[in-house]
């Protein structure tokens, strides 16, 4: 493995490890003040898959080279998610906590998107291995992530659904 691709997926690694941390803090934060998860059925399948997603950038990745325009991409998107992770603040985990009472976040880029995190993580699970020349990998590491959103973002749906319809509730 070349110097930059350790380098590259090294910093990613502990970018991971250091959201993990965040979102466990978060979560045990969110559920002291009242919330509740839900979809914890799918949740260790999602993390699963991310991790073999990331296990096996290291193992393919050792002999490619590294495609600059898709690191490019790849760092516009953490951009990205720093954006939605100062949005949310305190609220961002990697689970689906629900705080009855609280409202829903329209700051940031959840003025424009319902789901921007999940469109941050499409676009790195597809954009990374191609930064590594994996298209194979990337293909086949979109479509399986591409069903696992379908899954969470049903069960995100429904736990949220009623915050919406509060929202739309006319004042008296």
């Amino acid at each position: 493995m070349n110097w930059t691709i350790f380098t590259i997926l090294g910093l990613v690694t502990l970018q991971r490890l250091l959201e993990l941390y965040i979102a466990h803090r978060n979560t045990r934060r969110l559920i002291a003040k009242g919330g509740f998860e839900v979809g914890s059925n799918h949740y260790p399948l999602m993390v699963l898959l991310h991790a073999i997603w990331l296990a096996g950038l290291w193992y393919f990745a050792w002999n490619g080279t590294v495609e600059w325009p898709w690191i490019f991409a790849y760092l516009v998107l953490e951009a990205a998610r720093g954006w939605i992770i100062a949005a949310l603040g305190s609220r961002w985990t990697t689970r689906i906590i629900v705080v009855p009472g609280e409202e829903l976040v329209d700051e940031g880029p959840y003025k424009y998107f319902r789901h921007p995190n999940y469109i941050v993580v499409a676009g790195e699970i597809f954009i990374l291995p191609m930064a590594f020349g994996l298209l194979w990998y990337a293909v086949l590491f979109a479509a399986l992530n591409a069903a696992m959103l379908y899954w969470r973002i049903r069960s995100e749906d429904a736990a949220l659904k009623p915050l919406r319809d509060v929202d739309k509730v006319p004042e008296a």
